[in-house]
């Protein structure tokens, strides 16, 4: 079975299938939002369905922490967008 790791180095410390670059998070958005099937994901990721289901297992075993993390990414979100419609600094 896939373990999740958090590593600091790897994805901003966001959990994550081991041994990859992919996020419990984004899987589960691509589920919850992009509406695909957790076989479509192993297909398209090169995954055993096994590790997205595990992923999905720990999304929901770590409500919370996803929520914060979705809300972390919302914050920087906006702060990107914020700073691309600045002006840059030699034009003002």
């Amino acid at each position: 079975m896939a373990t999740i790791v958090e590593t600091a180095d790897t994805l901003n410390g966001e959990p994550r299938i081991a041994e990859t670059r992919i996020g419990v998070l984004d899987i589960a958005e691509l589920v919850r939002d992009g509406g695909y099937t957790p076989a479509d994901i192993a297909d398209q990721l090169d995954l055993e369905v096994a590790a997205v289901y595990h992923a999905l297992a720990y999304y929901h075993d770590h409500a919370e922490r996803m929520r914060e993390l979705r809300r972390e990414r919302r914050e920087t979100e906006a702060t990107l967008e914020k700073e691309a419609l600045q002006p840059p600094a030699h034009a003002q």
